[in-house]
Protein backbone atom coordinates (compact mmCIF):
# COMPACT_ATOMS: atom_id res chain seq x y z
CA UNK A 1 0.00 0.00 0.00
CA UNK A 2 1.14 3.64 -0.61
CA UNK A 3 0.90 6.51 1.67
CA UNK A 4 1.65 10.29 1.18
CA UNK A 5 2.25 12.71 3.68
CA UNK A 6 2.44 16.13 3.15
CA UNK A 7 4.52 17.23 5.70
CA UNK A 8 7.83 17.56 7.05
CA UNK A 9 8.99 13.24 7.08
CA UNK A 10 12.52 11.47 6.73
CA UNK A 11 13.09 8.26 7.92
CA UNK A 12 16.67 8.35 7.96
CA UNK A 13 17.06 11.61 10.85
CA UNK A 14 13.94 9.21 13.10
CA UNK A 15 16.30 7.10 12.79
CA UNK A 16 19.07 8.76 13.79
CA UNK A 17 17.46 11.33 16.07
CA UNK A 18 18.14 9.42 19.15
CA UNK A 19 14.72 8.94 20.71
CA UNK A 20 14.17 5.24 19.50
CA UNK A 21 17.13 2.09 19.46
CA UNK A 22 15.45 -0.30 17.58
CA UNK A 23 14.23 0.85 14.13
CA UNK A 24 16.49 0.00 11.34
CA UNK A 25 17.10 0.49 7.30
CA UNK A 26 18.66 -2.77 5.47
CA UNK A 27 19.09 -1.96 2.01
CA UNK A 28 16.20 0.64 0.87
CA UNK A 29 13.83 -1.13 3.64
CA UNK A 30 13.07 1.11 6.76
CA UNK A 31 11.75 -1.45 9.42
CA UNK A 32 9.83 -0.12 12.66
CA UNK A 33 8.24 -2.23 15.26
CA UNK A 34 6.11 -0.96 18.53
CA UNK A 35 4.28 -3.69 21.08
CA UNK A 36 3.34 -6.76 18.50
CA UNK A 37 3.36 -4.39 15.59
CA UNK A 38 6.09 -4.57 12.88
CA UNK A 39 5.75 -2.41 9.32
CA UNK A 40 8.71 -1.87 6.58
CA UNK A 41 8.42 0.78 4.70
CA UNK A 42 10.16 2.11 1.15
CA UNK A 43 10.75 5.60 0.44
CA UNK A 44 9.29 6.12 -3.05
CA UNK A 45 10.47 9.97 -3.04
CA UNK A 46 12.36 10.95 -5.82
CA UNK A 47 15.82 11.91 -4.47
CA UNK A 48 15.66 15.18 -6.17
CA UNK A 49 13.24 16.52 -4.11
CA UNK A 50 13.77 14.93 -0.98
CA UNK A 51 15.93 18.27 0.24
CA UNK A 52 12.64 20.60 -0.79
CA UNK A 53 11.19 20.74 2.99
CA UNK A 54 8.07 21.61 1.07
CA UNK A 55 7.82 18.19 -1.14
CA UNK A 56 5.51 15.29 -0.18
CA UNK A 57 7.09 11.99 1.14
CA UNK A 58 5.43 8.87 -0.81
CA UNK A 59 5.64 5.31 0.98
CA UNK A 60 5.22 1.81 0.37
CA UNK A 61 4.14 0.49 3.17
CA UNK A 62 3.80 -3.27 4.21
CA UNK A 63 0.64 -3.27 6.20
CA UNK A 64 -2.82 -2.81 5.72
CA UNK A 65 -4.59 0.48 5.95
CA UNK A 66 -6.42 -0.11 8.30
CA UNK A 67 -3.39 -0.50 10.32
CA UNK A 68 -1.32 2.00 9.30
CA UNK A 69 -4.45 4.08 10.63
CA UNK A 70 -5.22 2.70 14.09
CA UNK A 71 -0.96 2.01 14.90
CA UNK A 72 1.35 3.74 12.69
CA UNK A 73 -0.15 6.96 11.49
CA UNK A 74 -0.76 7.94 15.69
CA UNK A 75 3.07 6.27 16.07
CA UNK A 76 4.33 8.82 13.50
CA UNK A 77 2.18 11.78 15.22
CA UNK A 78 1.17 12.32 11.90
CA UNK A 79 -1.86 14.75 12.88
CA UNK A 80 0.72 17.33 14.19
CA UNK A 81 1.79 19.94 11.36
CA UNK A 82 6.03 19.82 12.24
CA UNK A 83 6.32 22.25 9.25
CA UNK A 84 4.05 24.66 11.12
CA UNK A 85 5.60 24.31 14.59
CA UNK A 86 9.27 24.71 12.41
CA UNK A 87 8.09 27.84 10.31
CA UNK A 88 7.13 28.76 13.64
CA UNK A 89 10.52 29.39 15.14
CA UNK A 90 10.92 33.35 15.70
CA UNK A 91 13.93 34.55 13.19
CA UNK A 92 16.11 35.70 16.63
CA UNK A 93 16.90 31.85 17.40
CA UNK A 94 19.69 31.98 15.28
CA UNK A 95 20.60 28.44 16.16
CA UNK A 96 17.69 26.72 16.44
CA UNK A 97 16.52 28.10 12.95
CA UNK A 98 19.35 26.66 11.22
CA UNK A 99 19.50 23.40 13.44
CA UNK A 100 15.23 23.11 12.20
CA UNK A 101 16.31 23.01 8.64
CA UNK A 102 18.75 20.76 9.21
CA UNK A 103 16.47 18.42 10.91
CA UNK A 104 13.62 18.98 9.15
CA UNK A 105 11.71 15.48 8.63
CA UNK A 106 12.34 14.34 12.38
CA UNK A 107 9.03 13.93 14.07
CA UNK A 108 8.51 12.92 17.88
CA UNK A 109 7.34 8.87 17.71
CA UNK A 110 5.09 7.55 19.98
CA UNK A 111 6.43 4.72 21.41
CA UNK A 112 5.70 1.25 23.61
CA UNK A 113 6.05 2.69 27.63
CA UNK A 114 7.74 -0.39 28.76
CA UNK A 115 10.18 -0.71 26.29
CA UNK A 116 11.18 3.29 25.92
CA UNK A 117 11.27 3.13 30.02
CA UNK A 118 13.65 0.41 30.14
CA UNK A 119 15.42 1.57 26.61
CA UNK A 120 16.04 4.89 28.77
CA UNK A 121 16.90 3.42 31.62
CA UNK A 122 19.81 1.63 29.58
CA UNK A 123 20.95 4.70 27.93
CA UNK A 124 22.88 6.44 30.93
CA UNK A 125 26.51 7.12 30.42
CA UNK A 126 25.90 5.35 26.95
CA UNK A 127 26.70 5.81 23.20
CA UNK A 128 23.35 4.89 21.22
CA UNK A 129 25.81 2.67 19.10
CA UNK A 130 25.72 0.38 22.41
CA UNK A 131 22.34 1.24 23.41
CA UNK A 132 21.19 -0.75 20.51
CA UNK A 133 23.69 -3.05 21.34
CA UNK A 134 22.06 -4.06 24.42
CA UNK A 135 18.19 -3.74 23.65
CA UNK A 136 18.99 -5.95 20.50
CA UNK A 137 20.58 -8.44 23.06
CA UNK A 138 17.71 -8.35 25.37
CA UNK A 139 14.75 -9.01 22.37
CA UNK A 140 17.46 -12.01 21.15
CA UNK A 141 17.55 -13.27 24.53
CA UNK A 142 14.32 -12.47 26.42
CA UNK A 143 11.75 -11.28 23.47
CA UNK A 144 9.75 -13.63 21.54
CA UNK A 145 9.85 -13.40 17.43
CA UNK A 146 11.46 -10.01 17.79
CA UNK A 147 9.24 -8.25 19.69
CA UNK A 148 10.25 -6.62 23.02
CA UNK A 149 9.64 -8.56 26.20
CA UNK A 150 6.97 -8.05 28.69
CA UNK A 151 7.93 -7.04 31.98
CA UNK A 152 7.48 -10.54 33.25
CA UNK A 153 10.23 -12.40 30.45
CA UNK A 154 12.49 -9.42 32.37
CA UNK A 155 11.74 -10.46 35.56
CA UNK A 156 12.35 -14.30 35.11
CA UNK A 157 16.19 -13.06 34.19
CA UNK A 158 19.02 -13.36 36.66
CA UNK A 159 21.20 -9.74 37.03
CA UNK A 160 24.08 -12.26 36.07
CA UNK A 161 22.04 -12.57 32.69
CA UNK A 162 20.47 -9.37 32.21
CA UNK A 163 24.43 -8.37 32.74
CA UNK A 164 25.61 -10.24 29.81
CA UNK A 165 23.17 -7.80 27.38
CA UNK A 166 25.43 -5.37 28.44
CA UNK A 167 23.72 -3.34 31.19
CA UNK A 168 26.41 -3.06 33.88
CA UNK A 169 25.22 -1.49 36.86
CA UNK A 170 22.38 -0.26 35.18
CA UNK A 171 21.07 -4.71 35.48
CA UNK A 172 19.60 -3.47 39.32
CA UNK A 173 17.46 -0.77 37.77
CA UNK A 174 15.80 -2.56 35.03
CA UNK A 175 14.78 -6.07 37.24
CA UNK A 176 13.24 -3.08 39.66
CA UNK A 177 11.27 -1.32 37.06
CA UNK A 178 10.36 -4.75 35.56
CA UNK A 179 9.56 -6.17 39.35
CA UNK A 180 7.14 -3.22 40.26
CA UNK A 181 5.40 -2.98 36.61
CA UNK A 182 5.33 -6.82 36.26
CA UNK A 183 3.75 -7.02 40.47
CA UNK A 184 0.99 -4.16 39.25
CA UNK A 185 2.68 -1.66 41.90
CA UNK A 186 2.85 0.58 38.68
CA UNK A 187 0.73 1.05 35.60
CA UNK A 188 2.41 2.75 32.89
CA UNK A 189 -1.04 3.14 30.95
CA UNK A 190 -2.96 4.53 33.99
CA UNK A 191 -0.06 7.12 33.99
CA UNK A 192 -1.10 9.06 31.16
CA UNK A 193 -3.89 10.24 33.12
CA UNK A 194 -1.09 12.53 35.16
CA UNK A 195 -0.57 15.63 34.32
CA UNK A 196 3.24 16.55 32.64
CA UNK A 197 4.71 16.99 36.18
CA UNK A 198 3.13 14.35 38.23
CA UNK A 199 4.35 12.18 35.11
CA UNK A 200 7.79 13.32 35.61
CA UNK A 201 7.89 13.05 39.66
CA UNK A 202 6.23 8.99 39.11
CA UNK A 203 8.58 7.83 36.54
CA UNK A 204 11.55 9.45 38.71
CA UNK A 205 10.44 6.61 41.35
CA UNK A 206 12.01 4.11 39.53
CA UNK A 207 15.33 3.23 40.54
CA UNK A 208 18.03 5.11 38.29
CA UNK A 209 15.43 7.48 36.79
CA UNK A 210 16.52 10.82 36.69
CA UNK A 211 15.71 13.98 35.50
CA UNK A 212 17.38 13.36 31.56
CA UNK A 213 15.68 9.72 32.00
CA UNK A 214 12.41 10.96 33.20
CA UNK A 215 12.07 14.13 30.83
CA UNK A 216 12.96 11.39 27.82
CA UNK A 217 10.57 8.79 28.85
CA UNK A 218 7.14 11.60 29.22
CA UNK A 219 8.74 12.49 25.92
CA UNK A 220 8.85 9.58 23.91
CA UNK A 221 6.89 7.21 25.11
CA UNK A 222 3.88 9.88 26.55
CA UNK A 223 4.50 12.38 23.84
CA UNK A 224 4.75 15.33 26.41
CA UNK A 225 6.15 17.57 23.84
CA UNK A 226 6.91 20.34 26.53
CA UNK A 227 9.46 18.06 27.87
CA UNK A 228 13.14 18.89 26.73
CA UNK A 229 15.45 16.70 28.34
CA UNK A 230 18.87 17.91 28.90
CA UNK A 231 22.20 15.47 28.20
CA UNK A 232 25.33 15.87 27.62
CA UNK A 233 24.60 17.05 23.58
CA UNK A 234 22.19 19.80 24.72
CA UNK A 235 24.37 21.07 27.65
CA UNK A 236 26.56 21.62 24.91
CA UNK A 237 24.15 23.85 23.26
CA UNK A 238 22.73 25.87 26.20
CA UNK A 239 26.57 26.57 26.67
CA UNK A 240 27.95 27.10 23.54
CA UNK A 241 24.99 28.49 21.82
CA UNK A 242 22.70 30.35 24.53
CA UNK A 243 25.22 31.43 26.85
CA UNK A 244 24.23 29.14 29.27
CA UNK A 245 20.63 30.08 29.68
CA UNK A 246 18.30 27.16 29.05
CA UNK A 247 16.16 27.62 26.06
CA UNK A 248 13.53 25.95 25.98
CA UNK A 249 10.78 28.18 28.44
CA UNK A 250 9.76 30.31 25.56
CA UNK A 251 9.06 27.16 23.45
CA UNK A 252 6.12 25.53 25.68
CA UNK A 253 4.21 22.42 24.73
CA UNK A 254 6.63 22.35 21.84
CA UNK A 255 9.64 22.73 23.79
CA UNK A 256 10.78 18.87 23.19
CA UNK A 257 10.47 18.91 19.20
CA UNK A 258 12.79 21.76 18.91
CA UNK A 259 15.64 19.94 21.45
CA UNK A 260 15.21 17.20 18.79
CA UNK A 261 16.30 19.25 16.01
CA UNK A 262 19.21 20.97 18.32
CA UNK A 263 20.24 17.25 19.59
CA UNK A 264 20.44 16.26 15.83
CA UNK A 265 22.08 19.14 14.89
CA UNK A 266 24.70 19.24 17.54
CA UNK A 267 25.50 15.22 17.83
CA UNK A 268 26.20 14.98 13.86
CA UNK A 269 28.39 18.20 14.05
CA UNK A 270 26.35 20.63 11.85
CA UNK A 271 27.59 24.12 11.34
CA UNK A 272 24.34 26.67 12.05
CA UNK A 273 24.33 28.65 8.97
CA UNK A 274 23.38 32.15 10.90
CA UNK A 275 22.01 35.21 9.46
CA UNK A 276 24.87 37.75 8.33
CA UNK A 277 24.10 41.18 9.96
Amino acid sequence: MNITIDDDFDLDKIIDSGQCFRPKKTGSIYRFVTGRNVVDIRDLTDPGSKCDAGHPTRLSVSCSRQEWEKIWHPYFDLDTDYRQIRQSIPADDEFLSSAARYGTGIRILRQDRFETLISFIISQRKSIPAIRTSVERIVATYGSDGYFPDAEDILAATCEELSACGLGYRCSYVYNAAKRIARGEVDLERMDELTDEELFNELKSFDGVGDKVANCVALFAYHRTGRAPVDTWIAKVINEEYGGINPFGRYGNVAGIMQQYMFYSKRNNYTPQRVRS
